[in-house]
């Protein structure tokens, strides 16, 4: 198999509520705008999907619609399959294969804190339970397990499927350690602050939360630095820096949601507890700050 395979502007999507359910026409309309404004890649229930509070039934759901949404166009799949439990974790990432995913995006297991060895036999484990590509998912700020870059490299070059990693550190030095050790291995930028630094270091693609706002601009700037136009690129990045600071301003996913409401492309600022809407005042920053971009509608 290829390794190379699921590559450049990836967003990772939000979960729409309404009155408490997943709001599937909504959702499918998100993507949909995905889809129109340039993106390669759209990432259902991942950690900006609220994964963490879904059941397995809606999890399933999402999934279902991304596949379904996005056949026969040219934007892939990459299906978040992750869970503290491995068993668990393997039965997503089959389901995700039978419903025709292009890919799957394992986090970390959180909460357990496993060993490096854990680590590398449960990531072992999701890869030989299917046949499509496996990104692995590195955010330890919320997972509290981080995948190090020699177990990283081992289960790259061990697991046929596992072609990169999403890296969600923050670390540029990470970045750079992974790739001057194993320069074939896809890294994938999971920190919209620092998209162009990891793009422009060797990075193959982003996953972003700022791409459910400004599909066309994360795209653009992906592709400028895929095609090495850095100067540009990081025009784009420079000019997306207060956007990316904002959205971070609670934890994900309250900000992107927040921005999400106010641009008018979900009718409800609904999050599962013991997530909830942002205070007063980061509400009206969001709001400001939304001011000074363009940004399209369905």
């Amino acid at each position: 198999m290829d390794k190379n395979v699921i590559i450049g502007a990836m967003t990772a999507l939000i979960t729409p509520f309404k009155n408490g359910k997943l709001d599937e026409q909504t959702y499918i309309k998100l993507i949909q705008r995905q889809i129109a404004h340039g993106i390669d890649a759209v990432i259902p229930v991942g950690t900006t999907g609220e994964s963490a509070t879904l059941t397995h039934n809606e999890h399933k759901t999402c999934i279902e619609l991304a596949v379904q949404t996005c056949k026969n166009t040219k934007v892939k799949v990459l299906a978040g399959a992750g869970s503290n439990a491995t068993h668990e974790a393997e039965d997503l990432a089959k389901f995700a294969q039978e419903q025709g995913a292009d890919g799957i995006l394992s986090v970390t297991p959180y909460y357990n804190k496993p060993t490096q060895t854990g680590l590398f036999e449960h990531y072992k484990a999701i890869a030989k339970s299917v046949d499509i590509p496996v990104l692995l998912y590195n955010v330890p700020s919320r997972t509290a397990c981080e995948i190090a870059t020699n177990t990283a490299i081992k289960l790259f070059r061990e697991c046929e499927n596992i072609y990169g990693i999403k890296e969600a550190s923050g670390s540029i030095d990470k970045c750079v350690d992974l790739l001057a050790n194993e320069p074939r291995m896809i890294v994938i930028s999971g920190d919209d602050a620092i998209n162009y630094p990891i793009l422009s270091n060797g990075g193959k693609g982003v996953i972003s939360v700022t791409s459910n706002l400004l599909p066309d601009k994360i795209s653009l700037l992906t592709h400028q630095a895929m095609e090495e136009n850095f100067k540009e690129a990081k025009k784009i990045n420079d000019a997306l820096y207060q956007i990316n600071k904002i959205l971070f301003c609670e934890s994900n996913p309250i900000p992107i949601k927040t921005a999400m409401y106010i641009a008018g492309l979900i009718e409800k600022l609904e999050l599962r507890l013991p997530l909830c809407p942002p205070s007063k005042e980061n509400f009206d920053k969001i709001e400001q700050t939304m001011k000074k971009y363009e940004i399209k509608g369905f």
